[in-house]
């Protein structure tokens, strides 16, 4: 058996000085104290948190965008993940126009099976509704995906509000949930273009392309057709702005239920002023090209007060990570070309426990982080929580670490990170997927862990 003595559990109900014992990939004893046999592995958490494995419900590994392939694999990317402390990543197999759900799905599989430090489930977004996907989504559940996309943006990808009804009621029949991409695709195509025709050509114009209101309207449409299909389970996905917030209050406050809220650290910590970084080529503000974009300062306030309050149920990263130099930079003259994501599933936990240090407390971040991804995504308790019989994915967390973010020293395979300079509170001091010691002090042992995991 492994044994972490001498640390602090995080539980739902409060820090727990208590001994945990982990046998093959299962936890199989936590007590006051735990005495080691001969054989035993002992890990000293004195002075450290130890968390649940932390939960990335939001990743794109491995995938072709429509412009380009992302520069982290699964191979890569759930390095670094575990060196970070996340165990396991949920991330969006996509159905392409043309494409079935099984044929994407085993695709996925091809990309991902035997190559993860860190565990890996999968969403299914659908690019195009149609009798097929609709005779395949029971098939595709038993296949243990619990969790699905669609898009309200990219006309490769978007459906129409009555697609998007039909999905929904398909998928509350099913005991599934809807995760939606909520921009005006309409309104985004043609501010683009306008932007682009005012001489806005630099990064800045992605921002001043997909205003606020392009989310906000496309966050009230989500819920209005939600509760069309009976109050169907919904999953907002990397909401950014203080409008879109607003517009959950609302359908809130009208009773609706099963309404579920992801935002991201970028959304939590950077403002739309890092559009204007010049770096030494002048084109550094590509590194922040994603959608939604970067929001005002009065948006990152909102949400960071919302955050706090508890009505956002879940931080993720939206991981599409793109090189700044071969990939980014041929937008230089169009913003429009300029892939769309950015890199964060290294640096999510400690990002957050350092921007958010003396507001949210550990059990704060395990609640926003581990349980409540793994309760809305159909893994709880398996995941999520320190109890006797679940999965061994263990954080040992010391709190008391300090050092500096940077590209130099990532494991998250892209040239650069949004998070240069940023002095970090706290770090992953061991990590374990399975049972199996991934990582150690942010550097990975070379274990390969990580399994699919059904829902």
């Amino acid at each position: 058996m492994i044994i972490i003595k001498n640390g602090a559990l995080v539980t739902p109900q409060g820090l727990r000085r208590a001994d945990l014992a982990m046998d093959g990939d299962k936890i199989v004893r936590i007590a006051a104290a735990i005495e080691p046999a001969e054989g035993d592995t002992v890990e000293d958490a004195a002075g450290c948190w130890v968390f649940p494995g932390f939960i990335d419900g939001h990743t794109h590994m491995q995938c072709w965008t429509g412009m380009d392939w992302t520069a982290d694999s699964f191979e890569t990317g759930t390095r670094a993940a575990a060196c970070g402390g996340t165990t396991t990543i949920v991330d969006y197999a996509t159905a392409d126009r043309g494409v079935t759900m099984p044929d994407a799905l085993a695709e996925w599989h091809r990309r991902a099976d035997g190559t993860c430090t860190a565990n890996y489930a999968f969403h299914m977004a659908l690019a195009e509704w149609n009798e097929r996907n609709r005779a395949d989504l029971s098939a595709i559940r038993e296949a243990g995906v619990s969790s699905f996309k669609t898009y309200f943006a990219y006309d490769h990808l978007r459906l129409d509000d009555a697609e998007t009804l039909e999905v929904l009621e398909e998928l509350k029949r099913l005991g599934g949930i809807l995760c939606v991409h909520c921009e005006n695709g309409t309104l985004v195509n043609e501010l683009q273009k306008r932007v682009f025709e005012q001489g806005i050509h630099g990064p800045e114009g992605h921002a001043l392309s997909r205003p606020d209101v392009c989310e906000a309207e496309a966050v009230s449409r989500l819920l209005y057709l939600a509760h069309l299909a009976g109050d169907a389970p919904v999953n907002v996905v990397h909401l950014s702005t203080k409008l879109g917030l607003e517009a959950i209050r609302a359908a809130k406050a009208r009773g609706q239920k099963n309404i579920y809220v992801e935002t991201c650290p970028q959304y939590l910590m950077l403002d739309d002023t890092c559009y204007l970084e010049q770096g030494e080529d002048g084109f550094a503000g590509a590194k922040y090209v994603m959608s939604p974009p970067l929001r005002h300062a009065g948006d990152r306030a909102a949400l960071r007060e919302a955050l706090v309050a508890g009505e956002i149920d879940t931080i993720a990263t939206d991981h599409c990570s793109f090189n700044l130099h071969g990939q980014k930079d041929r937008g230089r003259d169009d913003f429009r070309a300029i892939p769309n994501g950015g890199p964060g599933v290294e640096h999510r936990p400690v990002a957050i426990a350092t921007s958010f240090e003396g507001q949210l407390g550990p059990e704060d971040l395990c609640r926003l982080m581990s349980e409540n991804p793994a309760r809305v995504f159909g893994m709880y308790p398996r995941k999520g929580c320190l109890a006797e019989g679940s999965d061994a994915d263990v954080c040992v967390w010391d709190p008391k670490a300090r050092w500096t973010i940077s590209a130099a020293t990532q494991h998250q395979a892209v040239d650069y990170t949004p998070l240069e300079g940023f002095e970090a509170h706290g770090r992953a001091k061991a990590v374990f997927v399975n049972g199996v010691l991934a990582a150690r002090d942010g550097e990975p042992t070379g274990a390969q862990p990580g399994r699919y995991v059904p829902r």
